[in-house]
């Protein structure tokens, strides 16, 4: 008897070794810890006070693996200001309270204190993350997140090495003056970056006129261009992201075509380009093959299109090995597209498909369609960025929690509008331009379809229209198609791509055009979904959804304390 029990014990404890073992190998914890604070920095040789992770501008890289678990432990340690970080792609499945979007899904993490983050990456792919807490992006609280495969699976395209670079376009002013300027009676619009960064480096024009010689300086090697060195005959997966604040940019390589194979942590039709249009949000991944001549090097280039701008192109060094990395290419750099011709802007939206037998085809038909207006308005003389006219508003109470909570007198329950005036309103035309603000929801039924059209006119008092790039939070969405002009309710969706359509989860509505969405309601939560113009969705260009709030797990004490949640966050 006892040497049956003492075998039952040890095959129970091998199993359980064995258990414990191929859990680790499919899926680990990855744990971080990271504080935030203010610093000096000089990423385009202007120095500046800088938002950073653990002394970095873009934070430290998360590397992990699909179905990990990701935690972090963040310190706020700005002294004198809140922040929030969201994980940018990362749908937050069972866990909507992380996403990292004050006012929506938690209350800010006040000075000095400690929040922990815990999420799964269920998916492999190019994610990023960054500040969500007023517009705090833009001060440098970013980065990068790169999923990989399982153990023992292979990605449907060969290369030799894999890397990551942030887009970035770069202001001098700090952040606190951009909000009063936007927050104005008397406007004053955030105009034109800078600098564009690539992978945080930069080169601002320090003998500028105007410029405080003491704050300016061009030598240290902080604001030296981003070295990328690659070795001749290799192939390189290049994960390309943009967290620009306003700037819509072109990428290119000088000398090197790109083979596009990923989009947004989806896998993408194979398609050859000379640059890729990139908007705020957006991540890619491009093949690249070092096969030009390797005795020189060349030049990456990031130019600002879709606004005439002011703004030097952002430049880094594409060095081949054994090249000195310091030695600038013999050629001039890339000049890049026309900023005003979208069409090939255009183009390439639409040459974006999902690869074969990568994603399943979205439902034929939707439940339910909103239009979306894409407007620029006055509200009481202040200048406001809305949906269909109204502009949206943060209450004080994080969303997610005055719905768990049944604190719905919190917001304001009307329904926003779900459409606009489709016959009498000309997008070409200047409005009154008089609108409304609110603090309403979406509230959609769970697990049904939605379609979403984004739909472009001319902003305020300018003879323009604005390439807004929209992201939702929690979702992909199929992106069934884009337009010119206004959108034809009865025979646009005829048009619609339903075989083998893209899922992402940032994508742009081009000027005086429209872009189709569809995606479904089935990840109970709250959700963001707005433009991801920082200056834009600070000036209300965004809407909520919830969808299945009752299926929302007991919420973490850690997301409250914050407008009518007070204190709670020391309840039991």
């Amino acid at each position: 008897m006892v040497r049956v029990a003492l075998s039952q014990c040890i095959k129970i404890l091998i199993f359980f070794t064995l258990y414990l073992f191929v859990s680790s190998v499919d899926a680990r914890i990855r744990r971080y810890k990271w504080e935030v604070k203010y610093e000096y920095k000089s990423p385009d040789c202007y120095k500046k006070l800088v938002i950073t992770v653990n002394g970095k501008t873009p934070g430290p890289t998360i590397l992990a693996r699909e179905n990990d678990t990701i935690i972090v432990e963040l310190k706020n340690s700005l002294l004198t200001e809140n922040v929030a970080i969201h994980w940018h792609g990362i749908r937050q499945i069972e866990t909507p309270w992380f996403d990292g979007t004050e006012g929506v899904t938690q209350c800010p993490i006040l000075p000095g204190d400690t929040f922990i983050y815990e999420f799964v990456v269920d998916r492999p792919g190019t994610y990023l993350y960054h500040a969500h807490y007023g517009m705090q992006r833009e001060a440098g609280l970013y980065g990068s997140i790169r999923v990989l495969l399982g153990d023992g699976k292979t990605e449907p395209f060969p290369y030799d090495h894999d890397r990551s670079i942030i887009l970035n376009d770069w202001y001098h002013k700090t952040t606190f003056e951009q909000a009063t300027g936007l927050s104005s009676l008397d406007f004053d619009w955030v105009g034109e970056p800078q600098s564009i960064l690539i992978q945080g480096k930069g080169r601002f024009n320090c003998s500028s006129p105007g410029i405080d010689a003491g704050l300016c300086n061009a030598t240290p090697s902080e604001c030296s261009p981003y070295v990328l060195t690659v070795i001749p005959g290799k192939t390189y997966r290049l994960r390309i992201a943009s967290l620009t604040s306003l700037s819509a940019l072109s990428f290119e390589i000088e000398g090197h075509n790109m083979t596009v194979v990923e989009a947004d942590g989806h896998y993408v039709q194979p398609f050859v380009i000379n640059n890729l249009f990139i908007y705020s949000g957006e991540t890619y991944s491009v093949l690249i093959n070092a096969d030009q001549d390797p005795s020189r090097n060349y030049w990456a280039s990031a130019k600002v299109v879709s606004r005439q701008n002011t703004t030097p192109n952002g430049l880094a060094i594409f060095n081949y090995y054994p090249n000195h990395p310091r030695r600038y290419p013999p050629t001039v750099p890339p000049r890049g597209p026309a900023w005003n011709d979208t069409a090939p802007r255009m183009s390439q939206s639409l040459a974006i498909k999902a690869r074969q037998g990568s994603i399943s085809p979205p439902p034929p038909l939707s439940d339910r369609v909103f239009v979306f207006l894409n407007t620029q308005n006055k509200v009481n003389g202040y200048v406001r960025w809305s949906v269909n006219n109204v502009s949206f508003n943060l209450p004080h109470t994080p969303y997610l929690i005055s719905l768990k909570e049944n604190l719905t007198h919190l917001f304001q329950q009307s329904l926003p509008p779900t459409g606009y005036d489709f016959v009498n309103y000309d997008i070409y035309r200047e409005q009154d331009g008089n609108g409304t603000t609110s603090d309403s929801i979406y509230r959609l039924d769970f697990n049904t379809t939605v379609d979403i059209i984004l739909q472009n006119a001319r902003q305020l008092l300018q003879n323009r229209s604005e390439t807004h790039p929209w992201h939702l939070h929690g979702h992909d969405f199929w992106v069934l198609g884009y337009g010119d002009g206004k959108f034809d309710m009865f025979n646009d969706p005829k048009k619609y791509n339903l075989v083998n359509p893209i899922l992402k989860n940032t994508v742009p509505v081009h000027p005086y055009g429209w872009t189709a969405l569809r995606f479904r309601a089935d990840n109970p939560g709250v959700w963001a979904f707005h433009c991801h113009i920082e200056a834009h969705f600070y000036m209300g260009m965004g809407v909520v959804f919830e969808e299945g709030i009752e299926k929302v797990g007991r919420l973490p004490t850690s997301i409250m304390g914050c407008g009518d949640t007070k204190g709670w966050s020391q309840r039991p």
